[in-house]
């Protein structure tokens, strides 16, 4: 059509299984790599991510009590979903980090890799990380993984999307809810993914996503409360010095990992059961053996 212009669209954030705009009414402007505005994002501020974890922490015991294969069935619906989406994931990553396609491309493959991975881990990770313990009497001993409660993800700028997958699926396939927020340089893959959770049963509240400025929340993410974990990646080193420091008041476990570019698309680096262990705490049962 003639002198049409073309909509510009406004992502939200995804918290509590809706898609709300942020309560301050603040957005970001995104631009490809031209400089052309393509997008707008929503601004999360402190009382978004307020409401994040509320919806989390609600959330929380209902997703960590079903079965390890329901989460898992859970983890591939949305490796599903994402790949039924691949070729608008990749466009928005080339557009916006100036990569070629068959770069993006193999970006989002990993990540459907990678949801993949954590969904055949949830009910294999326990054997894993947990044990039969030999003890001196008639009775059985065994350490057994339970999820930890609410986990605060902070994503990379890079791989915008593969970062951020990488990191909430070790956590939400033991059964944590998260609370993640995306890339700050590219953050319409993170508005994306939420399209992708909102279909793919995922209940609401165990996934929640905010995009934003990392050091205007950072601080909050620390010194919550009612946030039981922090897993970061390839963060400033002032940014992790705040995690660290904020968490140290409330005595929650912060993981900021070190990750090379080439090691994201390696399931050996970032698949293991290890990248779950932080996020479990370990229950010891005692049972007689009826000798």
């Amino acid at each position: 059509m003639p002198g049409r212009l073309d909509i510009v669209k406004t992502y939200k954030l995804y918290v509590n299984g809706a898609f709300p705009r942020s309560e301050s009414g603040r957005s970001l402007k995104v631009t490809n790599t031209d400089g052309a505005v393509i997008a707008h994002i929503s601004h999360a501020s402190r009382k978004d991510l307020r409401d994040a974890v509320a919806g989390a922490r609600k959330a929380a015991c209902g997703w960590g009590r079903r079965t390890a294969y329901n989460r898992g069935q859970i983890l591939y619906r949305m490796g599903e979903m994402l790949e039924g989406k691949s070729d608008e994931f990749a466009q928005v990553l080339k557009s916006t980090t100036g990569e070629n396609l068959r770069v993006c491309r193999k970006e989002v493959a990993t990540s459907v890799d990678r949801l993949i991975a954590f969904a055949g881990w949830a009910d294999k990770y326990a054997q894993v990380l947990g044990c039969n313990n030999p003890v001196a009497g008639p009775y059985y001993n065994f350490t057994v993984p339970e999820p930890t409660g609410v986990v605060a993800v902070m994503a990379p700028d890079e791989p915008a999307l593969l970062g951020l997958v990488s990191l909430v699926a070790p956590a939400l396939c033991a059964g944590n809810a998260v609370v993640a927020l995306g890339s700050e340089e590219h953050p319409i893959a993170t508005s994306l993914f939420g399209e992708v959770c909102a279909t793919s049963d995922v209940p609401a509240g165990a996934l929640n996503l905010l995009t934003g400025k990392r050091e205007e929340l950072a601080g909050w993410f620390a010194e919550h409360r009612d946030i039981d974990a922090i897993h970061g990646a390839n963060l400033e080193d002032e940014l992790a010095t705040k995690l660290r420091c904020g968490a140290s008041e409330n005595v929650k476990r912060v993981t900021v990992r070190e990750v090379d570019d080439d090691a994201w698309l390696e399931p050996a680096e970032c698949e293991s059961p290890w990248w779950i262990e932080p996020f479990v705490e370990m229950k010891t049962i005692w049972h007689p053996t009826g000798a």
